[in-house]
């Protein structure tokens, strides 16, 4: 077996080619159902717990009951099988299979859950020299709090970024910040203090996110709606993910951020994460 082939499918560990999953599962027919994905960093799980706290809250909002598991043991055991150091684990629970399409479905909604291992460079290039985005607008449902799999708005974002030569998208409401497609975002003013949108109904609670505001240790932070006026003009900026960490954000519609390099805030929030998690930052020449 190679990395990612071992995963979890409703209490069985697989080969993923054995893998199969009804067409009638509510998560297919109807994206009822939530995820997480935690980060492996040296074989070790990175916020392990506040993903957990997160997939439980996200259950409870789309009424699926928690299953079951020991998800702790899922994790581990398939870290193990499949030799991961670094990358991630995906975790998915559907409301399950109920037989015939019927959007009400049963009153206690029973779950499907599937895992799997993802090898990948967490430290990598976009760490190393940024990345680019366009501006979209917000098309996603009102409660993007939740982690759900209705990622249509996000795919088609990072399909338009794509073409555009970009790397990401910022999700934007009527020229107010949301996010970015799939990470939380932050800016730096000129006079170096910290923002980053409030929490709410409008933007996933990012665990990267808490992480970062437990780490900036003197740096001051301010929770508040910003625009994308406010961006164009910030002195740095950055995102904050399971996968990607901490990526500088060099540029937004071709308009560079600052002087369009990675700032020295962003790679003292980069260096205080990575030394979180673990790393050995004298092996990272660019910090």
């Amino acid at each position: 077996m190679s990395e990612t082939d071992w995963i979890y499918l409703n209490g069985e560990f697989l080969p993923a080619s054995e893998a199969r999953i009804s067409p009638f599962d509510r998560g297919f027919l109807f994206a009822q159902s939530v995820y997480e994905v935690t980060s492996v960093y040296a074989g070790k799980l990175i916020d392990y717990e506040p993903h957990m706290e997160r997939l439980r809250r996200s259950l409870a909002g789309l009424e699926i009951v928690p299953p079951e598991i020991d998800f702790a043991a899922v994790h581990r055991e398939l870290i193990m099988r499949n030799q991961l150091q670094e990358g991630l684990i995906y975790l998915q629970v559907t409301a399950g299979e109920h037989g015939p399409r019927d959007f009400y479905g049963p009153e206690t909604l029973t779950p499907s859950v599937f895992m799997f291992a993802s090898a990948r460079k967490l430290i990598g290039d976009a760490a190393r020299d940024g990345i680019t985005a366009i501006s979209q607008e917000d098309t996603r449902w009102k409660r993007r709090d939740y982690k759900t799999t209705q990622l249509v708005s996000q795919s088609l974002a990072y399909r338009a970024a794509r073409r555009a030569g970009a790397t990401t998208a910022i999700m934007h409401e009527d020229g107010i910040i949301t996010e970015a497609a799939s990470a939380n975002l932050w800016i730096i003013t000129a006079d170096g203090v910290l923002i980053t949108r409030h929490l709410s109904s409008a933007l996933l609670p990012g665990i990267t996110r808490a992480r970062v505001q437990a780490l900036v240790g003197n740096i001051k932070v301010e929770e508040r709606a910003f625009s994308l006026a406010e961006l164009r003009s910030a002195s740095e900026a950055f995102t904050s993910s399971t996968g990607a960490m901490i990526a500088p954000l060099l540029a937004v519609d071709g308009q560079s951020i600052g002087d369009g390099k990675p700032g020295p805030v962003t790679r003292k929030v980069q260096a205080a994460y990575y030394e979180f998690i673990g790393a050995n930052l004298s092996a990272i020449d660019w910090l």
